[in-house]
């Protein structure tokens, strides 16, 4: 069986992706994130996990526009890195923010819209997680496999809603990746609907 091309790749992105939560491991006890560490682990955490999944998005949207099919090596490990990120900024929160206080926990994330979307969108990433592996494709079936990993797109809608709650004020930055996302929405509806043509066109031409 031939080797897959540029086996270093996945190998490279673990290891450069987990590099800011090691840095942050590491800079957090000795005092190195400033006057407000918390504040500064909890920006870094959530804003890599949204663009590391709007990345995994990107996978297939650059094959059908640019023809490049490396992407689609990656894109598993991005996903998992992703979420990898989303659970390290939610235990900011849980742990070092809350002191894994489970009342003010649970009135957060019932009470407060803007964690309430937060924690809705780490929900939905923990089954696609799970579900990330090829005996999960074949148990499940490429066809609902494909269907349960679109939630991916309303995890990432539910990230950018986060993230402009957030910052409340200046929204440049959550409306850029809310913009990255409704273009790489549109590329996949698009060819949805050319596939659907195609198939339309094809029933026409060889009708039963």
């Amino acid at each position: 069986m031939a080797s897959s091309p540029h086996p270093w790749l996945n190998p490279a992105l673990v290891v450069g992706g987990l590099s800011p939560l090691l840095t942050l491991a590491v800079q957090g006890p000795r005092g190195e994130l400033g006057p407000n560490a918390i504040e500064a682990a909890l920006h870094q955490t959530g804003l890599l996990a949204l663009v590391l999944l709007l990345a995994s998005l990107a996978c297939t949207p650059l094959r059908l526009v640019a023809g490049w099919t490396w992407p689609a090596r990656v894109r598993r490990t991005l996903g998992l890195l992703a979420f990898t990120y989303a659970v390290a900024h939610f235990g900011v929160y849980a742990v070092l923010d809350q002191g894994l206080a489970w009342g003010t926990l649970w009135a957060d994330v019932t009470e407060r819209p803007f964690i309430t979307v937060g924690f809705a969108a780490l929900v939905l990433l923990v089954p696609l997680a799970v579900t990330s592996t090829k005996g999960w494709v074949r148990r499940l079936g490429f066809p609902r496999w494909q269907r349960l990993h679109r939630l991916a797109y309303l995890a990432a809608a539910l990230g950018v809603v986060h993230f402009v709650w957030r910052v409340k004020k200046d929204l440049t930055e959550p409306v850029i990746y809310g913009a990255v996302l409704a273009l790489l929405m549109a590329i996949r509806v698009g060819e949805a609907m050319r596939k659907r043509r195609a198939r339309a066109a094809a029933a026409a031409r060889n009708p039963a």
